[in-house]
């Protein structure tokens, strides 16, 4: 893990768990960027939470920032719920490894000055912002305790995080030790920090290929996560924070899990703060859940119908856009030889439209040399889908860093 802290001095700004006061607030005119930003939704009944539920219990959960800053602010949200969410007191404090927190650093979060809030139905609320020290890549547990909460429940299900769910209020605890795990966030939906002057975000629209499927859990080895390593490590774009905006088994047009990618660029795209740049890589599950002939041949007209609405909406708010090719599918259950012919139509007109402000050819890096419709092999989980932790890492590698200087 890296340190939260850029020095020891810093954790002067942190204050005991028992204190109850307003905390101190960046000047108004602070450069606050999303630092992390997981894409909502209704968490469907296989992934809602284990008992003991989130009522009247305690969750801990982890964020894993790519950009540091010198404040903080989060985001909880409770818009896929059909009944009021109690946040009966949240924590924010270092992670130590599994549920433990660094005890010395827990700082209780307010909302308007007061230590707990009720999140109305369809409704988000952003905590008080607060003066801290936070180095990039920093591990911060966010640990809530809950009152009575919404049986409709939202959260991002494929966090490829562990979580840490106990009955009663443990939210001082030093760890969870007797806590349940599951891998999933819930209702905790984005973390702000104040940084440094031309600092921005990159955000990831895409599925379960951008959401880390068969990337290993806790091992931030995402493509995403890998880019954000390569952009720190650059000069020139050490200040770009990188927020996946992936859903598993979600559409751009229609069907799908979660809201579709065309219904959710506002949200998940332009209300983050200080976003500048957007990558769309999504596409596939339209064309692999095409039913038909006459389906299968009229998906790729919309998908490149709905790419330019997306590109004109980013456009609208000054971000660039960049579209990557569709990865290929050959040997999955996705394949056959009419749907083969949709994503060649899309990938061409990604490539040669002119629509996006750049290209990530993602289809290039991934596919096989040999058998071009199939991925690599060594860049494949083995469903001939989603790529492995090493395919995650060629995803990265290949993308030009200079798109994020411009």
């Amino acid at each position: 893990m890296r340190p939260l802290f850029f020095a020891v001095a810093a954790l002067t700004s942190f204050v005991p768990a028992c204190a109850r006061h307003v905390a101190p607030t960046p000047a108004p005119n602070a450069n606050w960027v999303a630092s992390w930003a997981p894409s909502q939704q209704l968490v469907e009944p296989r992934n809602l939470p284990p008992a003991p539920g989130l009522s009247g219990s305690t969750l801990r959960q982890v964020v894993h920032l790519s950009i540091g800053g010198r404040g903080l602010r989060l985001h909880f949200s409770n818009v896929f719920g059909t009944g009021s969410v109690a946040l009966n007191a949240v924590h924010v404090a270092v992670s130590a490894g599994g549920s433990a927190i660094r005890l010395e650093t827990d700082r209780v979060l307010t909302f308007g000055g007061r230590p707990s809030v009720a999140i109305a139905a369809g409704e988000a609320v952003v905590s008080d912002s607060f003066d801290v020290a936070l180095a990039p890549f920093s591990d911060l547990t966010v640990t809530i305790a809950f009152g009575p909460t919404s049986a409709d429940v939202t959260g991002h299900p494929g966090s490829r995080a562990t979580s840490y769910l106990q009955a009663g209020d443990w939210s001082t605890a030093s760890e969870l030790p007797s806590a349940v795990k599951t891998e999933h966030w819930y209702i905790l939906s984005g973390a702000d920090v104040v940084a440094d002057d031309g600092s921005a975000a990159v955000v990831a629209l895409g599925n379960s290929i951008t959401d880390g499927r068969g990337s290993g859990t806790d091992k931030n080895d995402r493509w995403t996560d890998n880019l954000a390593r390569r952009l720190q490590a650059d000069a020139r774009t050490a200040r770009v924070a990188v927020l996946n905006a992936g859903l598993g088994g979600n559409t751009v047009i229609r069907g799908g899990l979660g809201p579709t990618a065309l219904t959710r660029v506002e949200r998940d795209v332009i209300a983050p703060a200080g976003v500048r740049w957007l990558v769309v890589l999504e596409g596939v599950n339209d064309i692999g859940t095409a039913r038909g002939a006459e389906a299968v041949s009229a998906i790729a007209g919309e998908l490149i119908a709905a790419y330019q609405q997306i590109i004109g909406v980013a456009h609208q708010h000054g971000l660039r856009a960049y579209g990557a090719t569709i990865l290929p599918f050959g040997g999955s259950n996705y394949d056959a030889p009419d749907r083969e012919a949709a994503r060649q139509t899309v990938n061409r007109w990604i490539r040669t439209s002119g629509a996006y402000d750049a290209v990530i050819d993602f289809d290039a890096v991934m596919r096989d040399s040999l058998t071009p419709a199939r991925l690599r092999p060594d860049g494949d989980t083995g469903d001939h889908l989603h790529p492995n932790e090493a395919g995650y890492r060629m995803m990265a590698d290949a993308i030009d860093l200079a798109l994020f200087t411009r």
